[in-house]
């Protein structure tokens, strides 16, 4: 999955209205009428989900899709169908943000398991590309010195600001992913970036 910029894509709604959450989801659906493990998901998590604090959703997109989804969430905000803007984020757990050894790295194809300069690069990456908030953690659920994460969030204001930094963002964050992957020397990360047109800049040098 990660070879595809597939991991946890996350997003709250500040109006803190839980209509608001399913106007969201129903978008969603439309927006991949294909994805029938994805309408399974947000039709089980509307009936089984209870919210904590501000409503939130989490589900699981990948690479072409998450940019897809943010500019999607931001035409929403601009015309009124949510009450007020929509954070987006994702997991740490995700396709080019973590370096865990002991986990979602175990055993890399090209032994690079605890390589930390992945998720630097991930977090340089999101900054550079407008993210609202970058962070850099460790642990994450390993403990302190097992496992470096990068995360990042944005904000979907309706403003055509805000569609730039977001199609940006949410187009090279899993594009890095692919990119770490492809570089480990995965055949399906190889095949993503070629089919999507993500470029590996170490590919064109070898």
């Amino acid at each position: 999955l990660f070879c595809e910029g597939l991991g946890p894509f996350r997003w709250v709604a500040l109006s803190g209205d839980p209509e608001d959450i399913a106007v969201t989801d129903k978008a969603i659906k439309e927006l991949f009428p294909e994805n029938t493990h994805l309408h399974k998901w947000l039709d089980a998590a509307q009936e089984r989900v209870e919210f904590e604090g501000l409503p939130a959703r989490i589900c699981w997109l990948g690479y072409g899709e998450r940019a897809k989804a943010g500019l999607l969430f931001n035409q929403l905000v601009a015309e009124g169908k949510v009450k007020a803007p929509i954070v987006i984020g994702r997991d740490h757990l995700d396709s080019g943000s973590v370096a865990s050894p002991y986990r979602e790295t175990e055993s890399m194809k090209d032994g690079s398991d605890a390589i930390a300069d992945w998720p630097l690069l991930n977090a340089l990456t999101a900054a550079s590309s407008g993210a609202t908030w970058v962070s850099i953690h460790h642990g994450g659920g390993v403990g302190i010195g097992r496992s470096i994460h990068t995360g990042q969030v944005s904000v979907a204001d309706g403003t055509e600001l805000a569609a730039r930094k977001l199609e940006r963002l949410l187009t090279n964050d899993p594009g890095m992913g692919v990119i770490r992957h492809a570089d480990a020397g995965y055949d399906r990360a190889i095949e993503v970036a070629h089919e999507r047109g993500v470029r590996i800049p170490m590919e064109e040098t070898r």
